[in-house]
């Protein structure tokens, strides 16, 4: 398929990086040096679970806009109190907070994104805040030429904002646009503003007993199994 693409805008949590490891690895050091047992795999999905209803109120307006970290730590601590841990200090709930900075990419990553951007603009257009995918990146190598959070567009995808800022910032037009996720939900919101489509499969991204099939959905421009692949169907 030949398209007169510009820019490739990736999700980060699940496509680029897999948050469900490296959230529990980082909370069983934490954690469990306190003394805490808990399965740490059910501890990372339920942090993720509280993700997209806490961004939803910012979204409806509900509560006022707030960056990611900000999220982050409400959840947690009202995780905390779910599992009744309290005897971690402000220090150690800060620290554990910041997990969602120390994730680790898909083997497939760096690579892929070396050679994608021979050719193209690679931007993250994730619901992280600046300074989390800043220090995500630099800690784990990854080549981003921009950074797109949501704190730039001050929207959420998959509000439309997020997408249209993300085009005019860049200045490309979405239809040269490539938005590249492991979720067809952001997929389906990218393409309703312009967008290009590539889906990226993770199959472990909910852990190793989760696997998930292809999807059914069809109308994707672009539908491989990781960066290294897409990189050879755009010619880089």
């Amino acid at each position: 398929m030949s398209l007169d693409l510009r820019a490739l805008t990736f999700d980060v949590f699940g496509t680029v990086v897999d948050w469900r490891t490296g959230i529990a690895r980082e909370a069983e050091a934490i954690l469990g040096a306190r003394g805490h047992a808990l399965d740490w795999g059910a501890f990372a999905d339920r942090w993720r679970s509280l993700y997209q209803p806490a961004m939803e109120r910012v979204r409806t307006g509900e509560r006022p806009w707030a960056i990611l970290d900000v999220l982050h730590r409400e959840n947690l601590l009202h995780l905390l109190e779910e599992k009744a841990i309290g005897d971690l200090s402000a220090d150690e709930i800060d620290h554990l907070n910041r997990a969602w900075h120390r994730l680790d990419p898909w083997p497939d990553v760096v690579d892929g994104l070396t050679r994608l951007k021979r050719r193209h603009i690679v931007a993250a257009l994730s619901n992280g805040n600046v300074a989390l995918l800043v220090h995500m990146s630099k800690r784990a190598g990854i080549p981003w030429d921009v950074i797109l959070g949501a704190e730039v567009a001050r929207a959420y995808k998959p509000a439309p904002e997020a997408y249209d800022r993300a085009a005019a910032m860049l200045g490309v037009e979405p239809g040269r646009c490539l938005m590249v996720a492991a979720h067809p939900g952001d997929l389906a919101a990218a393409a309703a503003r312009g967008f290009r489509t590539a889906y990226v499969r993770r199959p472990l991204e909910y852990g190793p007993d989760k696997d998930r099939a292809w999807p059914e959905v069809k109308s994707w421009d672009f539908s491989v199994a990781g960066f290294d692949e897409l990189a050879e169907r755009l010619g880089c």
